[in-house]
């Protein structure tokens, strides 16, 4: 089985000091391809060097709505010029985060539509996030529906009712880890066998959110353990592993548009 591993924060300190190893136990798990997510300029360009040494990553070019109250003025040009590097293959992490306000709400929906345009006018995927603001999200997701192809909820933790508005809008839907959780993720495993197969996407969005199934519990997560989060997921949806290795596989080149920026 080979799988695509979404969502993994590469640039993270907890991954400086041996992202060979990392990315190597990614291999023997069968995670052959990773999506590094950015959450700020800093960190696309620090995802674009990873890529450049690592031929099975792809990269995102975004400002999280944490960080939004940091964007440049001439924030849509600059990413408009790191999106001309053949590793990013999305804009974002980006979006809208009202549960803690790092940046003030006005600033985060201004940062956000600047980076809907972008992803519009470059026809790329928007990564997106969101907790606490479905319902501004929505809004402007609706605004540019048509203009956006394709779209990913970065590790959807809601339950049916955002589920649906969110395929109304054509949405991809990241899971991770959070379906492992018995305790927070009750609202999302009933949600999870209603998503079709053709919009699944599996992310670990290591190094957070480990899988509360592994046991022991490991420190940090890892894409290692992107079987263990589709094992979940599998079961949820009464489906095999193979089966949903293959659909997520196929469906997560579909999204990002990408067999592989690097020939190796």
């Amino acid at each position: 089985m080979r799988w695509f591993d979404a969502g993994v924060n590469l640039t993270h300190s907890r991954f400086a000091e041996a992202p060979e190893a990392t990315l190597q136990r990614a291999q023997d798990a069968g995670v052959e391809k990773l999506l590094v997510i950015a959450c700020s300029l800093a960190e696309t360009e620090h995802a674009i060097q990873l890529a450049e040494r690592f031929p099975q990553l792809i990269v995102t070019a975004g400002v999280h709505p944490h960080d939004a109250v940091n964007a440049p003025d001439d924030l849509q040009q600059q990413l408009i010029e790191l999106a001309k590097h053949p590793a990013v293959h999305a804009i974002g992490e980006c979006g809208l985060d009202f549960n803690r306000n790092y940046s003030p709400p006005e600033i985060q929906l201004r940062v956000f539509e600047q980076q809907l345009e972008v992803a519009a006018e470059l026809e790329l995927p928007v990564y997106l996030h969101e907790r606490d603001a479905f319902a501004q999200q929505h809004e402007l997701l609706q605004k540019y529906a048509n203009k956006i192809p394709r779209k990913l909820v970065h590790c959807f933790t809601n339950g049916c009712a955002e589920l649906e508005e969110y395929l109304k809008l054509d949405c991809f839907i990241g899971i991770t880890g959070w379906v492992c959780d018995e305790r927070r993720g009750e609202a999302l495993r009933q949600a999870v066998p209603r998503i079709p197969l053709e919009r699944l996407i599996l992310e670990t969005d290591a190094p957070f959110l480990v899988p509360r199934t592994l046991k022991p519990r490991p420190s940090i997560n890892e894409p290692y353990w992107l079987p263990e989060i589709a094992r979940v997921v599998a079961e949820l949806r009464h489906e095999s592993l193979q089966e949903l290795a293959a659909a997520t596989w196929q469906n997560s080149h579909l999204l990002f548009g990408c067999e592989g920026w690097q020939k190796a």
